[in-house]
C-alpha cells in the first residue's frame, strides 16, 4: 500500500474531525468542556462510547490474541454486563443524585479529603497507562505500513517519537476546545468508521477463502479457535469463574469508576438517559466484541491456509493481512478503522484527564473566572506531553499482547478504586482518612507478590485478571481495620 495514499486519506479523516470540532465547539465553556452541558443524547453517548471502550487495542489486539486463547475472551464480556448492570442501578443513581463532575468527589463526601485524593490519583495513574498503551499500539502500527517507509532524508525514515508526536497533536487540536460536548460527536463517528473497517476486513477475507455465510460459520466452528468455555482447569487464566467475575468486576471498575468512561454518561440530561445509554451499550458491547473474535479466527484461517509466517507479536497480524494480502480497499479502510479506534479512545482520555487534574487536584471551581479556561488549556497540553513520554517509555518495555497487558494493569491500578467505592457503599463506616492511602499502596503491593509466588504458595494456582477481585477485596479489609465503629455516616 502505498504510504502517501494512506496519508491522504487520514489528512481527509482528520479535517472531518476538525469540521465537526468547529461546529461543536462553538460557544464551549468549560462546563460544556467538562459535562457537555447536561444536554447530550442518551443514543449518540450509547454509540460512541463503543468505540472508546473497544479502542485500538480491541481493533488489533483482540483478534491476535486468538491464537493464544481461543474465545474465551467472550467469558469476560459476559461478565461486562454483570458489571454494566451494577453500575445502571447502583453508581450512576448516586452519581446523578450529586450532581458529580468528577466521581471522585464522592469519595471527599463519603471519607475525607486524602481518600479524594487517593482515589483521583488512582484514575490519574489507571488511565494514563491504560491512554498510553492503546496509543502504543497504534502508532506502532501505523509507524511499521506507513511512516518507516516515509524518508526524511537520505535513509533516515520517520522516527517513531515524531509518529507519536503528531497523533498526539491530532488529538489535542479538535478535543482542547470543545473537550466532552465535540467528543460525543466525533466519537460516534469513530465508532462507525471502526465497525465499518471490520465489516470490510471479513468480507474480503470470507471471499478470499470462498466462503459464504454458512460457510463462514462451520469454517470458524470447526476451527482451531472458536472455544468459548473453559471449565476443565481451576489453575488455568481462562477458566470460566475467573473470567466471567473478572470481566464484572473490570467492568465496574474501568466504566463505572472510571471518570473518562462516566463523564459521557453525566452528559446525558438525566438519570433515565444515562440508564438508557448504558443498558444499550453493554448489548451492542456483546455482539462487537463476539464480531472482533470472528475476525481473529478468520486471520489465523487465512494465514495458515496460504503460508503467511506468523508475526513475532500476534497483535500486528491483522494490518500484516489487511495491508499485505487483501485489496487496497481493505487495507485503507483498516487504517481509518485503527485511527477512529485510536481517536475514539484517546481523545476521551486526555479530557478525561483534563478534568480531573483540573477540578480534584487544582480546585478550578473555586478560581476566578478569568482564569479557568487559561488553566484547562495549560493542564490539556500537560497532560499531552505526559502521554507522549509514557508511550516513548512503554514503547521500550512491552512484550506481550497489549490488550492482555492493559487488563493487568488494571488489576493493580484500579483495585484500590474498587475497595473505596464498595466500602462507602456497602458500610457505613467513618474511616481514619489520613490511613487511606497507606492501604491503597499497601494492597496491590501484596497482590503483586502473591501473583509472583502463586504457583508455589497455592499448589500450581496461576492468577489471571481476578486479581483485581483479590485487590479490591484486600482494600476493603484494610478499610475496616481503620475504620470508627458506630460511627454512620449518610450519603
Amino acid at each position: 500500500m502505498n504510504p502517501i495514499t494512506v496519508i491522504l486519506f487520514i489528512v481527509g479523516y482528520f479535517a472531518l474531525l476538525m469540521l465537526i470540532s468547529h461546529f461543536t465547539s462553538k460557544g464551549a465553556n468549560n462546563d460544556a468542556f467538562f459535562i457537555g452541558g447536561h444536554k447530550s443524547q442518551w443514543y449518540l453517548v450509547a454509540f460512541g462510547m463503543i468505540g472508546a471502550s473497544l479502542s485500538g487495542v480491541t481493533f488489533i489486539s483482540v483478534p491476535g490474541w486468538v491464537g493464544s486463547s481461543q474465545f474465551s475472551y467472550m467469558q469476560m464480556v459476559m461478565g461486562y454486563f454483570l458489571g454494566y448492570a451494577i453500575i445502571a442501578t447502583v453508581l450512576m443513581p448516586l452519581y446523578y443524585r450529586l450532581n458529580l463532575t468528577s466521581i471522585y468527589t464522592y469519595l471527599e463526601e463519603r471519607f475525607g479529603y486524602y481518600s479524594y485524593k487517593t482515589g483521583a490519583g488512582f484514575f490519574l495513574l489507571s488511565r494514563t497507562i491504560g491512554a498510553a498503551f492503546r496509543l502504543f499500539l497504534v502508532a506502532q502500527v501505523l509507524q511499521s505500513i506507513v511512516f518507516d517507509h516515509i524518508y526524511l532524508y537520505d535513509d533516515v525514515h520517520v522516527p517513531f517519537w515524531m509518529t507519536v508526536a503528531v497523533t498526539i497533536l491530532l488529538i489535542w487540536l479538535y478535543t482542547f476546545k470543545g473537550g466532552i460536548k465535540t467528543i460525543v460527536w466525533t466519537d460516534s463517528l469513530q465508532t462507525l468508521f471502526m465497525l465499518i473497517a471490520v465489516g470490510i476486513s471479513i468480507y474480503f477475507i470470507s471471499s478470499e477463502l470462498e466462503l459464504g455465510f454458512s460457510g463462514l460459520y462451520t469454517e470458524v466452528k470447526n476451527s482451531d479457535y472458536s472455544q468459548v468455555f473453559f471449565f476443565d482447569d481451576w489453575n488455568d487464566k481462562k477458566h470460566f469463574v475467573k473470567q466471567f467475575f473478572s470481566g464484572a468486576f473490570l467492568a465496574i471498575v474501568m466504566t463505572g469508576l472510571d471518570q473518562d468512561m462516566m463523564q459521557k454518561n453525566l452528559s446525558c440530561a438525566n438519570i433515565k438517559d444515562g440508564q438508557k445509554n448504558m443498558f444499550s451499550f453493554s448489548l451492542v458491547l456483546i455482539i462487537v466484541n463476539f464480531v472482533f473474535l470472528v475476525l481473529g479466527a478468520l486471520l489465523f484461517i487465512y494465514a495458515n491456509k496460504n503460508g503467511i509466517t506468523m508475526p513475532e507479536k500476534t497483535d500486528n497480524l491483522f494490518s500484516l493481512i489487511a495491508t499485505q494480502h487483501l485489496s487496497i480497499v481493505a487495507g485503507i479502510f483498516f487504517v481509518l478503522g485503527l485511527v477512529a479506534a485510536a481517536y475514539s479512545s484517546a481523545d476521551s482520555a486526555l479530557t478525561a484527564l483534563t478534568t480531573s487534574v483540573c477540578i480534584d487536584f487544582l480546585n478550578i471551581k473555586n478560581k476566578e473566572e478569568s482564569l479557568k479556561i487559561k488553566l484547562r488549556k495549560r493542564v490539556h497540553v500537560l497532560i499531552s506531553l505526559l502521554l507522549f513520554v509514557v508511550i516513548l517509555i512503554f514503547s521500550g518495555i512491552n512484550k506481550g499482547s497489549v490488550i492482555s497487558d492493559i487488563f493487568k494493569a488494571a488489576g493493580y491500578t484500579y483495585g484500590p478504586l474498587l475497595g473505596l467505592y464498595a466500602f462507602g457503599l456497602m458500610l457505613k463506616r467513618k474511616v481514619r482518612d489520613g490511613l487511606v492511602p497507606v492501604i491503597c499502596i499497601v494492597s496491590p503491593v501484596i497482590c503483586y507478590l502473591l501473583n509472583v509466588y502463586s504457583e508455589k504458595l497455592f499448589n500450581g494456582y496461576q492468577f489471571g485478571f481476578e486479581i483485581l477481585i483479590l485487590n479490591g477485596a484486600l482494600t476493603f479489609f484494610g478499610l475496616f481495620l481503620i475504620s470508627l465503629p458506630n460511627q454512620p455516616e449518610n450519603t
